[in-house]
């Protein structure tokens, strides 16, 4: 019976990840679906290029929360479930972020088109491995500072949070196994920057936009 609310947990991980508040807001305070304007993406840079600040606060801000509830209940229902449950806890976090970020990149309620992950990631790993965010909010600050692109400083900063991941893996959880922590933050990792495929092809041409602020007229 346990195994069953394992999967169950899993399951809601995909399907709260699922929520576009991307499509979601822009269509409530936009009255269009932000998948049809700027890059198409479904997602904060893109929602605030062509909404504006307020509107992309919101997106952003829900992204994150989904996130951080998928992982947080995770954790939470592995450690109940699993003997040994302070180590589960720390995969459970890890599995059901994972799950979310899937359902954010492949919403199954928005024909499977979906954000990048950059701040579902916020969310996730400020459950999974605090201090990793931590070091790469610093460094996509510093990067969007530097070069006003948000993309590449997304990409770094994804790198440096699924490194960090990695190399934290004792202060997460002394008890939990490296591999499991690595592997699960890999594919965020990989997830994040495969779903930027388009911007790295832009910046190899240099045609990728720096960011703006403000609704475009």
């Amino acid at each position: 019976m346990n195994y069953v609310y394992v999967v169950l947990t899993v399951i809601l991980a995909y399907l709260l990840g699922s929520i576009s508040f991307a499509v979601v807001f822009s269509k409530i305070f936009m009255k269009k679906d932000v998948r049809e304007l700027g890059s198409g993406n479904a997602g904060t840079t893109n929602v605030i290029r062509t909404g504006g600040f307020k509107v992309g606060a919101i997106t952003f801000l829900g992204d994150v929360l989904k996130g951080f509830v998928a992982c947080f209940v995770g954790k939470l229902v592995f450690a109940a479930c699993f003997e040994n449950g302070e180590k589960w806890a720390v995969y459970g976090a890890f599995i059901c972020g994972l799950a979310c970020m899937l359902g954010h990149v492949f919403p199954i309620f928005f024909q499977f088109k979906g954000g990048k992950g950059i701040a579902t990631s916020v969310g996730i790993f400020a459950v999974c491995c605090w201090p990793a965010i931590l070091l790469g909010l610093a460094v996509f600050t510093l990067g969007v500072f530097i070069t006003r692109i948000v993309s590449i400083s997304s990409i770094i900063a994804a790198i440096t949070v699924a490194s960090c991941s990695m190399a934290f893996h004792k202060l997460i959880n002394p008890t939990a196994q490296f591999w499991p922590i690595a592997v699960l933050s890999a594919v965020m990792g990989i997830l994040v920057i495969a779903k930027h495929s388009d911007n790295i092809k832009r910046l190899i041409n240099g045609t990728e936009k720096k960011m703006t602020f403000g609704r475009k007229k």
